[in-house]
């Protein structure tokens, strides 16, 4: 394979020909071997490292700072890069030393290679289009990285967001298809009072709702951008006016809303933005998986356990007992939610560790947010095709389990008093008698034309008061 030389401050080394990456993504390479996991696994962050690049050129271009011809094919090599062309070539590991620098560096050597090919030279003729010189006009990694992760954490929660209501609607759908099902209520997993199968899905669908706003809030904070604040916040080696020019074609060129943050030097190293959007991220982690729970302890069984759902099978659950199937599912959405909790302390420590005018952490910020939001969208994936769309009730067990229950008991309070109905409630647990046997035809402590009035279906799962 042909080589090419490229050399840096440390001194020289030897880069393959077909590669557009150069010398400092090549030291990263041979630095950190820590995740396995390198930078083309999300393209999105890729894509962003475009934008930045873009709109820093046409910036640079306007103030005069960069030579016009150089900047078209700065744009149009980074047009590419944003299209996806050359995800490849982006091999940094995501989890690195240097606040970000080997990302950085890896976007600027291949944009500056795939520029100086369209412009009639070989890679590595810096000369013509350079990394630092020209790629890397009027910025630094520390605005240059972050102002890219924001871009692609913003487009990853789009995504998300619409991955968690289509989970949401699916719990929906099944409340409409079970509003008739009767069924125990549990609180302490213990007898509670009625109410329908319907009810308890509906449910679930409200308590995933409630989180496409507060990843909204989280956008709007992630919004917010630093372009131009360069090595601290200060503007070092950045033109007049091109903070706001870059922020303005970024959002030209993104479509986002996105704005110049007012205090640059703050703004530089500042993490509360991911602090806020891992906490909305943990908080849903650990709906979604207080969820699974539920749906593994309402399908438990299906002799011995409560059996009032059926969850579709998957596979088969044992190696040696026949006929097992395991809620694998569930189980699966819930160790990805572990992961996501887990991922939050780190961002909280992360953000924790900055030290004055930076945060060197930056990598594992992007590394635990970008895993997190991936894995939750693939979880609320799955749990919607593979389980929720699937799931059947077991309607007249469910309601046979609720008249066998002690729990109606509650519901005679209000005629019969507290001290009768609980000498129902004991003698009911003792002997194994049903709540009706006892209060009806034993205690006779009501008609049992009191008794139909008091326990219809409607009355069960909304209850009116009777006296």
């Amino acid at each position: 394979m042909s080589k090419r030389i490229e050399h840096d401050f440390l001194g020289e080394m030897e880069i393959p020909q077909d590669v557009y990456y150069g010398i400092q993504t090549m030291r990263a390479l041979e630095n950190f071997h820590i995740t396995g996991i390198p930078l083309k696994v999300e393209p999105l962050f890729v894509q962003s490292l475009g934008y930045v690049k873009k709109a820093a050129a046409m910036a640079n271009r306007d103030l005069g700072v960069l030579d016009k011809n150089i900047a078209e094919y700065i744009i149009k090599a980074s047009d590419r890069v944003i299209n996806g062309e050359f995800d490849g070539q982006f091999l940094s590991d995501l989890i690195q030393g240097g606040a970000g620098t080997s990302v950085n560096m890896n976007a600027n050597e291949v944009i500056a290679n795939v520029a100086l090919e369209m412009m009639g030279h070989k890679k590595g003729e810096y000369q013509f289009c350079h990394p630092n010189n020209h790629v890397n006009c009027s910025q630094s990694t520390n605005d240059a990285y972050p102002t890219a992760f924001r871009i692609a954490l913003i487009n990853k929660l789009t995504g998300y967001k619409e991955e968690l209501s289509q989970l949401a609607d699916a719990f929906a759908a099944k409340g409409e298809e079970f509003r008739d099902v009767l069924k125990m209520g549990r609180t302490q997993l213990q007898d509670a009072v009625p109410m329908s199968l319907g009810d308890e899905f509906k449910a679930f669908a409200t308590n995933l709702g409630e989180e496409s706003p507060r990843v909204e809030d989280s956008k709007r904070l992630i919004s917010e951008i630093n372009m131009g604040a360069t090595a601290i916040g200060t503007g070092v080696n950045a033109p007049k006016g091109y903070s706001d020019l870059v922020t303005k074609y970024l959002r030209e060129v993104t479509g986002l809303d996105l704005s110049l943050a007012a205090d640059l030097i703050e703004a530089t190293y500042d993490a509360g933005a991911y602090v806020q959007l891992s906490g909305v991220l943990k908080r849903t982690a650990v709906k979604v998986s207080k969820i699974c729970n539920d749906l593994r302890l309402l399908s438990s069984g299906p002799r011995a356990g409560l059996n009032e759902i059926n969850l579709p099978p998957m596979q088969p659950g044992s190696s040696i007992m026949p006929g097992k199937v395991n809620p694998v599912i569930p189980e699966v959405v819930n160790q990805t939610a572990f992961y996501v909790i887990g991922a939050d302390l780190t961002v909280t420590l992360a953000a924790e560790a900055g030290q004055l005018q930076l945060n060197v952490m930056e990598p594992v910020l992007s590394f635990a947010l970008f895993t997190s939001i991936s894995y939750m969208s693939n979880a609320c994936r799955t749990l919607r095709e593979k389980c929720v769309r699937g799931i059947t009730a077991n309607a007249e067990h469910c309601r046979q389990m609720v008249m066998n229950s002690i729990g109606i008991v509650t519901q005679l309070n209000p005629v019969i008093g507290y001290e009768k109905s609980a000498s129902i409630a004991r003698e009911a647990l003792e002997t194994g008698k049903s709540v009706h046997d006892i209060a009806v035809k034993e205690k006779q402590y009501i008609t049992q034309e009191k008794w139909d009035e008091i326990f219809t279906f409607d009355n069960l799962i909304r209850p009116q008061f009777i006296k």
